[in-house]
């Protein structure tokens, strides 16, 4: 039998080598924790749990918590000041065009197609990230983006001069082009900016206004169907690769079954979003004027053409295969 002291020695031995495999990791979500993404990120986490026994512990910081921006997140992410982050993919677009396409204004029209559209494009993101030290985990859909305002945005005359925050590129060219006044903001500086009259509509989804209780700054949504962007989660490869292979399996299941979890939550969260929205008593313009939906149709493709011309061939294989499909 061992002496008492070399029981406990190797008590603290084992201890420490059950601690040391647990891993603790940071996960940045500038948006609020009712959010269809940070419900969709707390499924994730507890998937892994589930999935490790325990042993990687992922802590969701929501509303920004951390102090980063989704323009932040990349470079965040990269240099390991947080290991794991959601970020909307149009913030991303001048590190990489291949970011634009999910926002690509009336590209797409349902989820299914959005879903398509991701997964041609997918290995491209991949690449990326990849190339940056990092791995992409999965995607997070929005539901489709419109217009949220003071008064009803329902013709081209109503597009003129409205102080309109877009979230990317894409936005701010085409709603420059219908000759709105478009300013481009991250999510955490909307609602300030509303606030002070800086911005007086928001091109977003239901879902996020919903989630921001715009009715008490904006009374009208218009839903133009304008795009399904997307968000991506990301995480630090040196971290990942420090993490046991079990581990590592647990994480990249997690992220497969939260993958298809996302996109089946977001097809029912519409009418979720509606409701609210009525129960809050906000205008909800549906019956979109054509004459409207073909200017801001027109107004989209400077956008586009520019999209194409940065991404060098690449974007015209995409759109193809998209077609095909």
């Amino acid at each position: 039998m061992l002496p008492l002291h070399s029981l406990l020695a190797a008590s603290i031995l084992a201890l420490s080598a059950t601690t040391s495999q647990a891993a603790n990791l940071d996960f940045s979500n500038e948006y609020n924790d009712k959010s269809i993404h940070a419900q969709g990120d707390a499924w994730f986490i507890e998937q892994v749990k589930e999935l490790s026994k325990g042993d990687v512990n992922i802590t969701l910081h929501t509303s920004g918590a951390l102090g980063f921006k989704s323009a932040d997140h990349f470079y965040a992410v990269a240099d390991n000041s947080i290991q794991i982050a959601d970020t909307l993919a149009g913030t991303m677009g001048g590190i990489d065009p291949i970011f634009l396409l999910s926002s690509m204004p009336f590209l797409v029209s349902n989820v299914d197609d959005a879903q398509k559209l991701y997964q041609i494009a997918k290995p491209l993101y991949e690449k990326v990230f990849a190339a940056n030290d990092q791995i992409l985990l999965y995607a997070s859909p929005w539901p489709a983006s419109g217009i949220w305002s003071k008064t009803p945005v329902n013709s081209v005359a109503d597009l003129q001069n409205l102080k309109i925050r877009t979230f990317d590129k894409n936005g701010t060219l085409t709603f420059k082009d219908v000759g709105a006044a478009p300013v481009m903001l991250s999510w955490g500086d909307v609602v300030p900016q509303l606030s002070t009259g800086g911005i007086s509509a928001v091109l977003t989804s239901a879902e996020a206004g919903a989630n921001s209780s715009f009715w008490e700054h904006l009374s009208s949504y218009s839903e133009i169907g304008y795009a399904i962007p997307l968000n991506m989660v990301h995480m630090n490869r040196k971290t990942f690769d420090g993490l046991s292979k079990e581990s590592q399996q647990a994480i990249l299941e997690a992220a497969k079954r939260t993958d298809a979890h996302n996109w089946e939550t977001v097809k029912t969260r519409i009418d979720q979003n509606y409701a609210e929205l009525n129960a809050h008593k906000v205008n909800l313009v549906t019956d979109i004027n054509p004459e409207m939906a073909a200017r801001l149709k027109a107004a989209a493709q400077p956008a586009m053409d520019e999209w194409l011309e940065n991404m060098k061939g690449q974007g015209q294989d995409i759109l193809k295969q998209l077609a095909a499909e």
